[in-house]
């Protein structure tokens, strides 16, 4: 009866995700904001250019933000690393920013953001693996 009531708490909370949370994206809150971010491609291959979406909403109010700033950066346990500053979108609230992998395996990667430059910055952390490059040569 327990595992019958676990499961379906589960199943509840599931559905009480936003949409916008579905893999591939990965959705993290700070203190302050709600972000939604997906990859381009998932899981990231090593050295491509891998476009990071990015939403940023007020965590209270689910306002999108608008005029904020900041950056997506990762490094591996070999200290390589990789960051971009993120670049407004069209969309209310979306950012853009790049990453370059070089190598695979698990990368720490981070995004550092604020609602304008009075405000203090706030980091979302998670771990990525990135896969070995892909195979472009041509035969």
């Amino acid at each position: 009866m327990k595992t019958l009531a676990i499961a379906v708490t589960l199943l509840a909370l599931g559905a009480c995700r936003p949409a916008e949370c579905a893999p591939p994206t990965l959705c993290l809150i700070t203190r302050s904001y709600n972000f939604s971010i997906t990859p381009s491609v998932s899981p990231p291959p090593a050295r491509e250019a891998i476009l990071y979406k990015v939403i940023v909403r007020d965590r209270e109010n689910r306002q999108p933000i608008e005029t904020g700033e900041g950056q997506i950066y990762a490094n591996n346990e070999a200290d390589a690393s990789t960051w971009d500053g993120f670049r407004k979108g069209e969309e209310m609230g979306t950012y853009y920013g790049k990453l370059n992998f070089v190598t695979a395996g698990p990368w720490a990667v981070a995004i550092r953001f604020r609602r304008d430059s009075l405000a203090a910055l706030e980091t979302a952390e998670w771990m990525q693996d990135v896969l070995n490059e892909r195979d472009t040569k041509i035969p």
